[in-house]
């Protein structure tokens, strides 16, 4: 599944059902995929997190009929490892604040904590939306 935009871009994008266990693969498949590319660990370690975050809202918050899937696409260009989650559902989320008992409510917060940079953004050709977030190597690759 692997394609090459540039010789210094790589970029690869995995599909899923709208399923939890979804969560756990996408994982398992972005630190693999990151150790292969030599990302190192810390960074390996946080885009693995804020993933799990993407993908959990996409599983969980979807409100979209259960046969559409979910994407999950990293590319790493330059200094820069982005990741993608995509879903069939066009609302953009929006960060809230979450009380000290509130058991949810926090990923987004993660993403804008633990990332350089982050968002979201309507599908131009489709229904749904994507939403990203980049780390900066900063040449310790």
């Amino acid at each position: 599944m692997e394609s090459t935009t540039s010789p210094h871009t790589k970029d690869v994008e995995w599909r899923f059902s709208r399923g939890p266990r979804s969560v756990g693969r996408a994982r398992v498949l972005l630190a693999e995929q990151a150790r292969a590319w030599k990302v190192p660990d810390e960074l390996t370690e946080t885009a693995v997190l804020l993933l799990s975050e993407l993908m959990t809202n996409a599983v969980r918050h979807g409100r979209a009929p259960a046969d559409r899937e979910v994407r999950a696409r990293c590319v790493l260009g330059g200094d820069i490892f982005r990741v993608e989650v995509v879903d069939a559902n066009a609302t953009l989320p929006c960060p809230r604040p979450a009380g000290p008992d509130d058991e949810s409510g926090r990923g987004l917060a993660l993403v804008e904590a633990l990332s350089d940079a982050w968002g979201a953004n309507p599908r131009p050709y489709g229904i749904g939306k994507t939403v990203w977030f980049e780390l900066i190597l900063g040449g310790r690759l």
